[in-house]
């Protein structure tokens, strides 16, 4: 059996370190992971409730269509129901993306560093990939315009940005999408949208009755805590939904996914709680980074990208042995770096505590 060529130079995901793994190594009780993103608050109770009464009947395949969540999030975001396209975490509808519009004499564009499923799917298409460097953590939009030729058929904008955590704001986003030809997809992926505070942020879904080559991509892993359940969302013009919707598998998202999803979005208690403590808490560590001297991007999601003395790697690999799991730059294309996700204040305190004296021993910064 022979595979696509382009697999020859590629590897599967390589995700972070694992709490059980880290804790067999290391001899620890306890492990605090900062690594991925995830909302160290958990999840909203009520979720808990609704499964305890719906999750039976697992003989039954899914609803195909979503229609629960469809109407909920329709209702709520005011589109038209059929604009959405729901799948197994915005990474399956990034797949979608590419599976519909790639393919062998295409290209597509993105910054880097970015959200490494981009280029990798992108590249399983047989597309040519055109990476544009990111400017003090900012995508270069004017680099990504200059880029796009006839060939070009997707430009990928992640705001906030995975790994610096940078805003493309409400201004550059719309002349962005003045300046780009009608016929290219420009995929806006706001993973961390629940996160933004900025009043320059972008209100993207009243863009896309005037830009029909918009989609915007959204997930309830991040805030709303349900990365282990894999439920993510587009809402783009019917053009663009309903031939995605045709490449999506018709059970791809379960039926206990869809009613969590549900009753989270609507628990907006424990969602606004979770944003004030992330809020607060990023707060107190960009605080501490500036007393340390320690530069970092702007961000507007429940993570800092913050910039060493030394390399990403070695920072990562003392933390572990004190019990914490950050990310180290040098696994996201950022090297003397690590990326932290805001966890809860007491464990802040402590990583902060554990940074300080890595510096001061391995660096000489106090």
């Amino acid at each position: 059996m022979k595979a696509k060529k382009v697999f020859e130079s590629m590897s599967p995901y390589k995700p972070g370190k694992q709490i059980e793994d880290v804790k067999k190594a290391y001899g620890l009780n306890k492990i605090v992971k900062l690594a991925s993103n995830e909302n160290p608050f958990g999840y909203s109770q009520q979720v808990d409730q609704a499964l305890k009464a719906s999750a039976n009947h697992f003989e039954i395949y899914p609803d195909g269509y979503a229609t629960e969540l469809r109407e909920l999030l329709s209702d709520e975001l005011s589109v038209d129901p059929d604009q959405l396209v729901f799948g197994c975490g915005s990474d399956e509808i990034i797949t979608m993306i590419c599976q519909v519009y790639l393919e062998p004499g295409t290209n597509t564009i993105m910054a880097t560093p970015s959200f490494s499923q981009y280029k990798h799917n992108a590249l399983i298409q047989g597309a040519k990939v055109k990476e544009i460097p990111v400017i003090n953590g900012y995508h270069d939009l004017q680099g990504m315009l200059d880029a796009i030729d006839s060939y070009t058929r997707i430009v990928w904008l992640c705001s906030p940005n995975n790994p610096t955590g940078c805003l493309i704001n409400d201004q550059s986003l719309r002349s962005f999408l003045d300046q780009c030809r009608s016929d290219v997809l420009v995929v806006v992926d706001e993973a961390y949208y629940e996160y933004i505070i900025s009043s320059e942020a972008p209100d993207t879904l009243s863009l896309l009755n005037q830009y029909p080559n918009l989609i915007i991509l959204r997930t309830f892993s991040k805030a709303f805590g349900l990365a282990s359940l894999r439920v993510g969302y587009g809402i783009a013009n019917l053009a663009i939904s309903e031939v995605l919707n045709i490449a999506r598998g018709p059970f791809n998202v379960t039926q206990i996914a869809q009613k969590a999803a549900t009753v989270a979005y609507q628990d907006k208690d424990f969602l606004e709680q979770s944003l004030r403590e992330t809020t607060k808490n990023k707060v107190m560590l960009m605080n501490y980074f500036d007393e340390m001297g320690l530069t970092y991007y702007d961000s507007e999601t429940n993570f800092i990208f913050v910039k060493l003395p030394c390399s990403g790697d070695a920072l990562f690999e003392y933390l572990l042995t004190k019990g914490f799991i950050v990310r180290s730059g040098e696994a996201l294309g950022h090297p003397n770096g690590v990326r932290i996700t805001i966890g809860a204040e007491d464990d802040m305190k402590v990583l902060q505590a554990e940074m300080k004296s890595f510096l001061a021993t391995h660096v000489g910064v106090e």
